[in-house]
């Protein structure tokens, strides 16, 4: 038995219609179904007492993300962004060909430009900045040359 792929990363919303345009309009990403679930089983799969769910699954570039709003038993968190060095996922990264254009548009959208981190990065000709999505999370945007779609670094030995 095996894996047979990755099917979409989940991100947990308080105000589904602003996150909707904010992924929409601000990161390109286009709606391609939604689901409402409530009570069992999937109340016991997320490890939650009480549960209303309503997901949107969205696309870019063959990432798909499911924006989950719990109505019950509602949002968890302060919204602040967690630690780079905290366990688990990190952020989501997106290449840009304008970055102060993208940072305005995040910051129209309910973002929030964390300015402490944007960078130079002489390494690779590259301007980086980390931006909250309006729950708080990270999102890196790099505009730089080059094929968006290269990784960096070293190629790992296979």
């Amino acid at each position: 038995m095996s894996i047979l792929g990755m099917t979409h990363i989940g991100i947990c919303v308080s105000d589904p219609a602003r996150s909707r345009q904010f992924y929409q309009e601000v990161l390109g990403f286009t709606p391609v179904s939604e689901i409402a679930i409530d009570g069992q089983p999937t109340a016991t799969l997320l490890e939650l007492d009480e549960l209303e769910l309503r997901c949107l699954f969205l696309e870019r570039d063959g990432v798909r993300i499911e924006l989950m709003h719990h109505p019950v038993p509602g949002c968890v968190g302060d919204g602040d962004g967690t630690p780079m060095n905290q366990r688990g996922l990190t952020h989501l990264a997106f290449r840009v060909d304008d970055l102060a254009g993208t940072l305005d548009r995040v910051r129209e959208a309910g973002g929030r430009v964390v300015e402490s981190t944007h960078v130079a990065n002489e390494d690779y000709q590259a301007e980086v900045v980390m931006v909250l999505d309006p729950d708080g999370v990270r999102l890196e945007f790099v505009e730089g040359p080059g094929d968006v779609f290269a990784p960096l670094g070293t190629p790992v030995a296979k």
